[in-house]
């Protein structure tokens, strides 16, 4: 009682007083009554007042327990209130019965529970039961159903009769003794000896005649044992109808498989692996199974039919026998939810059917390994879900073109043989996994690699220089890692390089002049937004980029040029305006100075334009109204002045694509322009337009009305004078949108 001072739910002990006749005990005073007679006197407690007692019962239980101490003699007869109030505390009382916890040892009083149906012991590490203990629990328990003592309890010999429904015994590396024999119409339901230390023959050199009397049996788990010796039939075979689970692995058990194991109508999962079993694997009657495991055996001969008819079948491990035969994919045509196959270690062929491109959508672990597999292989499996796959060892001629392994969650560092491609590898995608460390260094001579992906990982380190010998590399997408190097010049020697993504990494320093006479001839794409790369713009690249100059019109393929989110300085350089080609630039969020080049008026194919950002000055030129394809354009937050061009695509671009440029005035900003603010007329002499009509002007026209829209399209095929068109669009423009507003407004007070 001293032991349990200070505990609310527990009655206190305030002393005790010793005199020549009597040992006085002073305890808290608990005027409240007890329990059973309150009980009794309410005759009826509501659901919330029944839980607070309980509560209060549960927390003496816990707290004794967890001061290592046992009661032993709860009852209501033995809880006491403290006072009458409604609000008075729930007291435990009566220790006279209780005992400390002895660490390590199980109670023998528990066999006296002889009306107790269900035992749970397991996960008590160092526990062990007194001598004669489990004896006596399992002989004086009759009413025993269920008993868990696994991993931990210290068992050392088994009974000689068990009459519960569930024994779970495993884990417990003491326990041996004889095998229990069991009685006629016993009910067990669930024998679980794994990993104890049942070693030698099984008596009688076999499981015991008496288990066939399991009829009730639904799992029969001996793993992780060394027994030895062959598995018999029962007596009554055809009495496990409800037998699901059967695991005799890691034992050494050896002969044939018996033919009983291949009956079993509510089969679901059966693991034999790591025995000496030899024989053919036999037909298996029911389609009940789940899973099969037979692996590390000496079985030989052919897979079994059956097996591949084995519609609910979600893991087949058949590795490391001696397995032959030939193999055809359309075999696996009904295994649709089959996840694990390893058929790994045998002597298997496997031949490819006609229609056989799409098999197994579900598999996520596939190993071929080490067999006889030749010839050519082409076999569409788990597109979405495979995660493992081996196939070395064998005698495939890859002729594997394309290995898209794509959005997926494989994660690990990359091979060091990744560079050593086959000479029909084209494309390889790993692009959004989570491979992590350095890019393999060692890019063999020979290969025929055209786009390698590797974006949206976390690859760190260097570019491979070895990258070099991908002669034939069209696409490199390094994109969205943490590799951190200087910017790869020597990538330039590539002639067939259309695409170079350096995206979102941590590139750095300079882009330096290159010795290569003109780097980058074929690239057509390229993207290092997002890094750490100074100094003024590569004009030497720049220049180069022979692949985005003096492309046809009716050329669709795509061209752009992306240095934004960098610390590039200076000024724009002229030569970008050779690359009439080109359909998008963006230079925005840098430091770059002086003037939007009056060379971007040969981006005939421009569709998109960002300077925003930076640090550019001066007017925006009015020869930019000649890029009838550009849709998009930023040059917000910059330095320019003047009045904005009018005309062609301008007129469909809003205020945020001026933003933060205060110098400039003119539609579409509220700010007008003064008459020094106007830009004055083009000095150049303007080509002689054919007389026709222009429909991009016709459409211009549209919104004044169809026959306004002709006559502007004739008017200016003869002047071939642009000017005065801007100024009376503008200004119509402006009259329209006041026309729109005042209409508006009416149409808004008639409705009030």
């Amino acid at each position: 009682m001293q032991h349990l001072t200070g505990q609310p739910n527990i009655v206190e002990f305030k002393g005790a007083y010793e005199d020549r006749q009597s040992v006085h005990l002073v305890m808290e005073l608990c005027a409240g009554g007890k329990l059973f007679d309150i009980i009794i006197a309410q005759g009826h407690y509501s659901e919330r007042a029944a839980a607070a007692i309980c509560r209060a019962i549960v927390n003496v239980v816990h707290i004794c327990h967890f001061m290592g101490m046992m009661h032993r003699d709860l009852k209501p007869e033995n809880f006491v209130l403290s006072s009458k109030d409604d609000t008075s505390t729930l007291k435990a009382t009566e220790f006279g019965l209780s005992v400390f916890i002895e660490e390590g040892l199980i109670s023998p009083e528990i066999s006296h529970l002889s009306n107790l149906v269900s035992l749970d012991l397991s996960r008590n590490r160092g526990a062990e039961f007194t001598q004669d203990g489990f004896d006596s629990l399992v002989q004086n328990l009759t009413k025993l159903q269920k008993l868990h003592l696994s991993i931990s309890p210290y068992v050392d010999c088994m009974g000689d009769s068990l009459t519960m429904t569930f024994i779970f015994l495993w884990e417990n590396s003491n326990l041996n003794g004889n095998f229990p024999r069991f009685s006629e119409n016993n009910s067990l339901i669930n024998l679980d000896l794994s990993f104890t230390k049942f070693s030698g023959e099984l008596p009688c050199g076999q499981i015991p005649p008496s288990i066939g009397n399991l009829t009730n049996l639904y799992g029969l788990y001996f793993s992780h044992n060394q027994l030895e010796g062959a598995i018999p039939s029962p007596e009554n075979e055809n009495g496990f109808s409800s037998l699901s689970f059967v695991r005799l692995g890691y034992n050494l058990f050896n002969g044939t498989i018996p033919s009983w194991l291949y009956n079993l109508p509510s089969l679901v999962e059966l693991d034999l692996s790591h025995n000496k079993f030899i024989g053919h694997i036999g037909e298996f009657q029911f389609d009940s199974l789940e899973k099969i495991d037979l692996s590390m055996n000496e079985l030989h001969g052919s897979i079994p039919t059956s097996i591949f008819e084995l519609v609910n079948l979600s893991s087949l491990k058949l590795f490391s026998n001696n397995l032959s035969g030939v193999l055809e994919t359309s075999k696996f045509e009904k295994l649709i939810n089959l996840t694990y196959l390893d058929l790994s270690n045998n002597m298997l062929l496997l031949t490819m059917s006609v229609h056989s491109n799409s098999m197994l959508p579900n598999i996520q672990i596939l190993d071929l390994s080490h067999n006889n597999i030749s010839g050519i292989l082409s076999w569409n499996v788990g597109k979405d879900t495979l995660c493992y796959l081996n196939l070395s060892y064998n005698l495939i001629t890859s002729s594997m073109s394309v290995l898209d392994l794509s959005s997926n969650n494989f994660g690990g560092m990359l091979p060091h043989c990744l560079g050593n491609f086959g000479k029909d590898l084209s494309v390889l995608n790993l692009r959004r996994n989570q491979f992590h460390g350095t890019i393999p260094q060692t890019f063999l001579k020979g290969n025929s690699i055209k786009t390698l992906d590797f974006n949206g990982n976390q690859l760190e380190g260097q570019v491979p220089r070895s990258l070099i010998n991908c002669r034939e590399l069209e696409v490199l997408d390094l994109g969205n890692n943490k590799i951190n190097d200087t910017f790869p010049h020597w990538l330039g020697a590539l002639p067939k390089l259309h695409v170079l993504v350096l995206h979102s990494n941590n590139f750095h320093g300079h882009i330096e002049f290159s010795k290569i006479k003109s780097p980058f001839m074929s690239l057509r794409i390229i993207d290092l937004a997002h890094n750490d790369f100074e100094g003024d713009l590569p004009e030497m690249y720049l220049r180069s980029l022979k692949a985005i100059m003096n492309i046809d019109e009716g050329n669709n393929t795509f061209t752009t040029i992306d240095l934004s989110n960098n610390k590039f300085q200076g000024e724009i350089p002229e030569c970008i305006g050779n690359l009439n080609s080109l359909r998008g630039l963006n230079l925005s969020n840098n430091y770059l100075i002086g003037h939007i080049p009056l060379s971007f008026k040969n981006l005939k194919m421009l569709e998109s334009l960002d300077l925003s950002s930076n640090n550019l000055s001066g007017r925006i030129p009015q020869e930019l109204t000649s890029l009838m394809f550009l849709e998009v354009l930023n040059i917000s937050q910059n330095h320019l002045t003047g009045f904005i061009p009018q005309g062609s695509q301008f007129l469909t671009f809003g205020n945020d694509s001026y933003y933060k440029n205060s110098g400039l005035c003119g539609f579409p900003l509220s700010k007008r322009c003064t008459t020094d603010e106007v830009l004055e007329p083009s000095q150049e002499i303007e080509p002689e337009f054919e007389i026709g009509i222009d429909w991009k002007i016709t459409l211009m026209g549209y919104g004044c009305g169809l026959v306004i829209g002709f006559s502007l399209s004739y008017l200016i095929s003869l002047s071939g004078k642009l000017e005065w068109l801007v100024r009376f669009i503008h200004k119509n423009i402006h009259k329209k949108i006041k026309r729109n507003k005042r209409i508006t407004h009416r149409r808004g007070a008639r409705r009030s």
